[in-house]
């Protein structure tokens, strides 16, 4: 573990010795405080990281989200066509999966862009299968 100087006596204590003497009481308030501040300035940094990566990712999806609206026509698709339609026309999508796309078609209907609706297709075995399809708003 790393360890961390203490003022009162220069030396470096191991995290687990500063925490075991709270524990048992017996602690400089000094040493204490210069620990606590520290280990806040390390939370601040991870959380300031884990903020620009959430933020990336978000730019991703909303990246994606547009080019699944961009696939949806007049003409009623399933999701499956739509998907098909992403992969193999957008090679950036070329490893998207299904769910997200999913994901991003339920999106798109909460914010009123595409409506959804289900139909009857004939199955393969020529039994009526219900198919959820998507269209423009």
């Amino acid at each position: 573990m790393k360890g961390v100087k203490t003022m009162a006596t220069k030396n470096t204590r191991t995290e687990r010795d500063i925490y075991t003497s709270m524990i048992e009481g017996n602690f400089d308030p000094a040493e204490l405080a210069e620990f606590a501040t520290k280990k806040l300035a390390q939370l601040d940094k991870r959380n300031a990281k884990a903020k620009e990566r959430a933020a990336e990712k978000r730019a991703e999806a909303d990246k994606l989200l547009e080019v699944v609206y961009n696939y949806v026509t007049d003409e009623p698709q399933s999701r499956q066509d739509i998907f098909d339609a992403v992969v193999a026309n957008e090679p950036e999508w070329a490893e998207a999966k299904l769910g997200q796309v999913g994901f991003r078609l339920t999106s798109l209907v909460n914010a009123g862009r595409v409506v959804k609706a289900e139909a009857s297709v004939p199955g393969a075995d020529g039994k009526a299968k219900r198919v959820v399809i998507y269209t423009l708003a």
